[in-house]
């Protein structure tokens, strides 16, 4: 019997209570007609886009923005309904949705419960007040600790907790402070991102030049510098191993089976449908992403622009600098078996200098990064380029 192909579903919820100070999502504040007004075209898109995918099944969704949770639970719910109404999603479906803390209760939580939603997102990013205000984010930890109360009340185990070191005048002892608060609460997941500072933001006009002192070397002023960083993240490790955590992803620690299959997904080029404004795809090789002007979205153009078929040698690329963000590594013989060609025929020479470097590991069929590798993880995905 043929197995049925599958499609990942992530929602994109451009809407937020306040900008971070870091981000440069496509997200911003709001008015209520016009937030009113794009989730009805998102319920049209969805219509819409359905009928192309009535021979896949849906393995997972996520709803991310933005901050979806700015929404009430009813409008999540009846997002939800459309959904089922439209794809066909699987029984066992792993179902996300982003929630920043300041923007969620019980009645939200309960109704996410009924709506089928089964995991949370919540992004608290420190557990220190001083260093929430610096992020710009709208919350306390305090708050924080209500809001993941509320969820644990209405039955939901499986949270994820994002956080994000390296962070302007942070030191080693900060965070390990959060850290400890975190897990002493055993999440089912949790996210740990080094702060990057982006153009067009707020910290890159003030930490930009620190930034770049930093890349080339220099002593950098506010920001923690590359030793700090890196023990930082070994501490990450280190750590939430101790606390019963698998480290199965570069920055993502889960417990047992608790990994979050949406995101594995990505990472193993498996189909996946962007639904809502800038939303991107990955269909059958194919590249391509929805309008990322909201004026346009609104007025009902939901054509996918950038449409790009997959080279060959691209999906290579692709199936290993995506592959080997996973702490598994990639497969050779998936590799072989996808491109009809040995891996070591296309790569030969770049796992031969990697290795030699201590870069790269060989166990059996596969090929992970090094401890070493992942600090350099940027310079060691760039090698497997093959323009």
């Amino acid at each position: 019997m043929k197995k049925q192909k599958q499609v990942e579903l992530y929602l994109h919820i451009p809407f937020c209570q306040q900008k971070c100070r870091y981000c440069d999502f496509l997200s911003a504040p709001a008015q209520e007609e016009i937030k009113d007004n794009y989730i009805k075209a998102l319920h049209e898109e969805i219509k819409q886009k359905s009928k192309a995918y009535e021979t896949y099944s849906v393995p997972s969704i996520f709803i991310g923005g933005g901050t979806p949770s700015v929404f009430d639970g009813t409008t999540i719910t009846k997002l939800m309904e459309t959904l089922h109404t439209f794809f066909s999603i699987e029984k066992n479906a792993e179902i996300t949705i982003e929630c920043n803390p300041g923007t969620l209760n019980r009645e939200k939580a309960a109704h996410y419960r009924q709506a089928g939603i089964n995991r949370i997102s919540m992004g608290l990013q420190s557990a220190r007040d001083e260093e929430l205000k610096l992020l710009g984010r709208i919350h306390t930890f305090e708050a924080f600790l209500k809001n993941y109360d509320a969820l644990r009340s209405t039955g939901f185990d499986n949270i994820n907790i994002d956080l994000m070191f390296g962070l302007p005048m942070q030191k080693l002892s900060h965070w390990e402070y959060t850290l400890e608060k975190t897990a002493a609460l055993a999440p089912a997941h949790i996210s740990a991102y080094s702060l990057i500072i982006e153009e067009g933001t707020p910290f890159f006009q003030q930490y930009g030049e620190d930034c770049r002192r930093r890349e080339e070397g220099e002593q950098p002023i506010y920001l923690p510098d590359e030793d700090t960083e890196r023990n930082m993240y070994d501490y990450t490790g280190q750590f939430l191993k101790s606390q019963g955590y698998l480290h199965y992803e570069i920055s993502n620690y889960a417990k047992p089976d608790k990994a979050c299959r949406h995101n594995i997904g990505y990472w193993k080029r498996q189909n996946y449908l962007g639904l809502g404004l800038g939303s991107a795809s990955l269909i059958e090789n194919t590249r391509f992403s929805n309008p990322r002007d909201l004026k346009t979205y609104l007025n009902g153009c939901y054509e996918p622009r950038e449409q790009q078929a997959l080279t060959s040698q691209a999906q290579m690329e692709e199936f290993m600098f995506l592959g080997l963000r996973l702490l598994e590594g990639i497969s050779a013989k998936e590799f072989q078996e996808t491109f009809q060609v040995p891996l070591e025929y296309v790569y030969g020479n770049t796992i031969k200098k990697l290795c030699s470097q201590g870069l790269l590991k060989k166990a059996k069929d596969r090929l992970a990064l090094t401890s070493r590798g992942i600090s350099v993880s940027n310079y060691v995905m760039a090698e497997f380029l093959l323009s």
